[in-house]
């Protein structure tokens, strides 16, 4: 099945949480679901989520496992020549979302080893060259280092900008 629900609820539930004896816990899990929505769908469903009154906190796990939604932008076009925007993909591996006694939701991001422990794919297009596992911290460091230029160019570029605007406050880029 796509889609599972367990509710327990009385002392059985007290291995789950202590709130779960009085008001319950819900486990659903979420599996192999394909979805295509219209951000409309998600824009008008705002109204229907606020409440005036404070519900009672029901402690529970939802668990998402590869599941696949696709958002298309139903909006007015603006140029009717565009083409229109591109559907969004939101692709889940393995997902927990815990809500426990004190009702915050907590998102618990499963990973699983697809590649073997010696060789990590830099690319599916290199064919079957490998990156090598001693090269991946060269290349984290790397990461930093251009990660640090990046931010340091974005503020020589927000410091230009600013220097400009001295001059011409109307100045946009």
């Amino acid at each position: 099945p796509e889609v599972c629900l367990r509710l327990e609820v009385g002392p059985s539930a007290a291995v789950r949480s202590p709130l779960a004896v009085q008001n319950g816990f819900l486990h659903m899990l979420v599996h192999s679901y394909t979805a295509e929505f219209f951000m409309s769908f998600l824009t008008n469903l705002g109204p229907f989520l606020e409440d005036e009154i404070i519900p009672e906190v029901i402690p529970m796990e939802i668990e998402v496992v590869d599941a696949k939604i696709t958002l298309k932008d139903d909006s007015p076009r603006v140029y009717p020549t565009s083409p229109g925007p591109v559907p969004i993909t939101l692709a889940v591996d393995h997902v927990i979302v815990k809500r426990r006694d004190d009702g915050v939701f907590y998102l618990t991001v499963l990973q699983e080893q697809k590649a073997p422990a010696e060789c990590v794919v830099a690319a599916p297009a290199a064919g079957t060259r490998g990156l090598q596992l001693k090269e991946v911290p060269e290349l984290q460091r790397e990461l930093q280092t251009m990660k640090l230029a990046l931010a340091e160019a974005n503020m020589d570029k927000a410091r230009l900008l600013q220097e400009i605007r001295k001059y011409n406050p109307l100045f946009q880029l």
